[in-house]
């Protein structure tokens, strides 16, 4: 058995392995064929020499990290473990994976089985729907895809647009002009790609129409050519909303559908066109069905449980 000290030089103990080595505990069960022992500012490490120097990458990772933010839980132990890339999780090379190098030196790739799953599905397919519940990555990896073709001009521009019924209000009774209006609804959608686009580009491309947010009721009439497309939360489209997106799709296009079929905003009357989607076009060749579940959720551990715990009852 290898064996490996580490030292935490200046930094509180505390910090690093939460209080009663909560943390340790947390990163412990995350490297199983390791046993690591702290003593102080020192951490033992014992094991086979390759997974000692795995985790050491991911080590250095979490220490840049906190260094930078002065701050460490178990969501951003999450995201750098799946950054530092176990030789026993992976079956490719980590650079296969990345789709777009994001704003200050954010790496931005498929980091689950069915991510990469759909990765491969949007390569293949010009329509893509991805299911699954909120967290597992579904709505950032589409993003990332259409950032990735409009970089490689393999589009010439990106449609993002959501179905506005969230609230459960008619848009005119709440306050502001209709940007105003509709901007909470979008939110997620510009949070995504101010990780991927430099703010000052980002601007230049939505001024310029080459990056384009709306409400999905503004899609009637349009043909959407040249263009990666993304429809989000597409649970709280109707039939009617569902077909009328899914013939804008012109020549050169990409769609890509995502939601989730277990938070439906719609009225009980009205049944989701999502749900009816992908039980006509199934057998569409061409047309591609990616699913997503508790094992691709990448934010606080807890959100995995609580969609374990949900999905038992149903």
């Amino acid at each position: 058995m290898n064996e490996k000290i580490i030292e935490l030089g200046e930094v509180n103990p505390l910090d690093i392995y939460g209080v009663n080595d909560t943390r340790l505990d947390f990163i412990q069960s995350n490297f199983p064929n390791l046993r690591l022992v702290a003593r102080g500012s020192a951490l033992k490490v014992k094991g086979d020499s390759a997974l000692i120097n795995e985790f050491s990458k991911f080590f250095d990772l979490m220490m840049q990290h906190f260094n930078k933010h002065q701050t460490l839980n178990e969501t951003d132990i999450m995201r750098l473990l799946a950054d530092s890339q176990p030789v026993n999780a992976r079956n490719q090379d980590a650079s296969d994976d990345v789709l777009v190098f994001g704003n200050a030196g954010l790496v931005i790739k498929a980091r689950t089985p069915n991510q990469r799953r759909m990765v491969e599905s949007v390569e293949k397919n010009d329509m893509v729907f991805a299911l699954g519940p909120a967290g597992t990555g579904k709505t950032y990896t589409a993003v990332a895809l259409a950032v990735r073709a409009l970089k490689n001009k393999e589009v010439k521009k990106i449609i993002l647009t959501r179905p506005a019924v969230e609230a459960g209000e008619n848009l005119g009774f709440l306050p502001g002009d209709l940007k105003e209006k509709l901007d909470p609804y979008l939110q997620p959608l510009y949070d995504a790609l101010r990780d991927m686009i430099p703010i000052d580009k980002l601007a230049a491309f939505m001024e310029n129409g080459i990056i384009q947010i709306a409400p999905l009721a503004f899609m009637r009439g349009r043909t959407l050519d040249n263009a990666y497309v993304l429809l989000d939360e597409a649970q709280n489209a109707t039939q009617s909303q569902m077909k009328m997106f899914l013939t804008r799709m012109g020549n050169s296009a990409k769609f890509i559908i995502t939601g989730d079929v277990s938070q439906i905003d719609l009225p009980r009357n009205q049944p989701s066109g999502l749900i009816h989607a992908v039980k006509l076009l199934s057998k569409v060749k061409g047309i591609d069905f990616i699913e997503l579940d508790a094992s691709d959720v990448i934010r606080h551990r807890l959100v995995k449980n609580i969609i374990e715990a949900y999905h038992k009852e149903n």
